[in-house]
């Protein structure tokens, strides 16, 4: 690193990958971002313009390349901002020199259908974890079009390795972006990836109007039902009352950009989950993490009755209605379990 600069990849075109590189290089470092094809590339370096971020400008300074060489070929540090269902498959491509950069950091939210994996177990187990090449996560309250307006915004990086997230910290901490770190990478991951399923919930109470007493009721047992998950995978449950946790849920289950949210609003106006992603044209990591987020809960032996619910919803087993009304009629719980 030259001063303070850094030089630092991107992958994935992403509406927040995208934003990243665009903080990044607003302060002072050498930013590219990987595209899968060459079309995209051009496409992106010719506009300047995302599609998802309407009115913003990409600085000139940013790069856009489909060689993985051009983008991570000495990088200080790379950002990993892909949705959670392609990961394995971008990895594929980009893997051979992912793994000789000394910092990469996942900002994917989700968790890997069918294994339950994070990202963070995803990439670690394609690129190995050591002093040559360790993977961490950033995460938070981050609605990627407040962001990349120039709107403040926070973060926390985990590494399991606190001087990794130290030197990450320095590197991806700006004016208008606090960083925070920490070296509990489970709980920051989980707290990301999980308050997508609660957000569509929340979303759902504001389709069906049910009131602000009953969205912060299950916000709060959302928040409880996530940390009782992570506590169980090993992570602080201090962690879930910080950015990555209760921020990002918040962010997530009040904000009209939150993708996740608006899935459980329309839900509740009677449209089919396939109908949404279609309209949406956009990912919303909720609809694919819920039933990874049920069968990480069984193999340790966690109650998750708002994801079930969530699960249900989702699959067209039970309307929005019926769900809420089964929530309500569960028996009295002591209220820290």
């Amino acid at each position: 690193m030259a001063g303070d600069a850094a030089k630092i990849g991107v992958i994935g075109t992403t509406t927040w990958g995208t934003t990243l590189a665009m903080l990044m290089s607003r302060s002072g470092h050498n930013v590219s971002i990987w595209a899968r094809t060459e079309e995209d590339a051009d496409r992106l370096d010719r506009t300047r313009s995302h599609q998802h971020l309407p009115g913003v400008v990409i600085p000139p300074e940013i790069a856009f390349s489909a060689s993985p060489e051009a983008v991570l070929d000495g990088a200080d540090l790379a950002l990993v901002v892909v949705p959670s269902r392609s990961l394995q498959g971008n990895l594929d491509l980009v893997v051979s020199q992912l793994a000789l950069v000394p910092l990469v950091v996942s900002a994917t939210k989700g968790l890997e259908e069918g294994t339950a994996r994070r990202p963070c177990e995803i990439i670690t187990s394609r690129t190995g974890d050591s002093a040559r090449c360790a993977a961490g996560v950033l995460s938070g309250p981050n609605l990627a079009r407040e962001v990349a307006s120039g709107q403040p915004g926070s973060a926390t990086v985990a590494f399991e390795n606190l001087d990794h997230a130290n030197q990450a910290q320095q590197i991806l901490n700006t004016q208008s972006f606090r960083v925070y770190a920490s070296n509990d990478v489970v709980g920051v991951e989980l707290g990301g990836g999980l308050k997508n399923i609660i957000a569509i919930g929340a979303g759902v109470i504001d389709g069906l109007k049910l009131g602000d007493n009953a969205k912060a009721a299950f916000i709060s047992r959302g928040l409880a039902e996530i940390t009782r998950l992570g506590v169980a995978m090993g992570a602080r449950p201090e962690t879930f009352a910080g950015l990555s946790g209760m921020g990002d849920l918040v962010a997530s289950c009040y904000s009209p950009l939150a993708r996740n949210r608006l899935v459980g609003e329309r839900l509740a106006a009677g449209q089919s989950v396939l109908d949404i992603l279609e309209e949406m044209g956009q990912v919303a990591e909720g609809v694919h993490t819920t039933n990874a987020a049920l069968e990480m809960a069984h193999r340790v032996g966690v109650e998750m009755p708002i994801t079930t619910a969530t699960a249900q919803v989702l699959a067209g087993e039970v309307d929005p209605l019926t769900a809420i009304a089964q929530l309500m009629s569960r028996a009295p719980q002591v209220e820290s379990r």
